[in-house]
């Protein structure tokens, strides 16, 4: 599988959104329309680590769509640094940006894949950190099949963007299949905060799998301390698997 890339400018009700496609090419095949998946990334948009995780799903027959959700704040390229300018100036991003913005673009590029002509109309979500909590979002919307989440934050203390979230008081609006991934070592979305979202989920009858890792934050991540390449196998298995039954 060979994976091609391209870059687009999707309108949205607060700017054109720079977004990144990988869509899968098998040499010596005509051409097929895929499924599509939005791949959302942590607060540092779209870095090396999240370019590599695009490719990898798309090299499993997935047109991938990574935008930048910061695109009404930063210019278009924009990628913060793992460093401790980088992380402020995504943390502070994430909490002046309402809500209604974050979930204006979820349904852009939801749009933006299955007006796609080389998407079947079919569409997942995938997030980590930050994305974990946007894939979660577009899972809100009907059209979304699958949804796999990594480590999701401010889902449990509703803390996501200016005013807040109210995606735990919504998850009866997700119709498609939720695949929930946590590390219990992760500061962020602690045991109290995991058992708060999992009782949510359960209550609003929503169909979904739970599972937590002995790993930090950030587990996904292919560079740095915290990366744990077995458990990201697995669960980059997980979702591999929900996609191929959900998409």
């Amino acid at each position: 599988m060979i994976v091609n890339d391209s870059v687009a400018d999707i309108a949205t009700p607060t700017g054109p959104m720079r977004t990144y496609f990988y869509s899968p090419n098998e040499p010596g095949r005509v051409p097929t329309p895929r499924p599509g998946l939005v791949l959302y990334s942590e607060i540092f948009q779209q870095t090396p680590p999240v370019r590599r995780l695009a490719l990898q799903f798309a090299s499993l027959g997935y047109l991938v769509a990574v935008p930048e959700v910061y695109h009404a704040h930063e210019p278009p390229g924009c990628v913060l640094g793992y460093d401790d300018a980088g992380k402020n100036r995504g943390n502070a991003l994430k909490q002046i940006i309402p809500m209604s913005d974050f979930d204006a673009d979820a349904r852009a590029t939801v749009d933006a894949l299955t007006g796609h002509r080389g998407c079947t109309g079919s569409v997942g979500a995938v997030g980590i950190c930050l994305g974990g909590h946007l894939a979660f979002r577009a899972a809100l919307l009907p059209d979304v099949k699958a949804t796999a989440c990594f480590y999701p934050t401010d889902i449990h203390s509703g803390t996501l963007g200016n005013g807040g979230s109210d995606s735990l008081a919504r998850a009866k609006d997700i119709k498609g299949e939720l695949l929930m991934v946590f590390g219990r070592q992760d500061p962020h979305v602690p045991g109290a905060g995991r058992r708060t979202i999992y009782d949510a989920l359960d209550a609003a009858g929503v169909w979904f799998t739970w599972h937590e890792f002995n790993a930090a934050h950030a587990f996904l991540r292919d560079e740095g301390d915290r990366y744990d390449p077995g458990t990201a196998r697995l669960s980059l298995g997980l979702a591999a698997d929900l996609f191929r039954r959900a998409l």
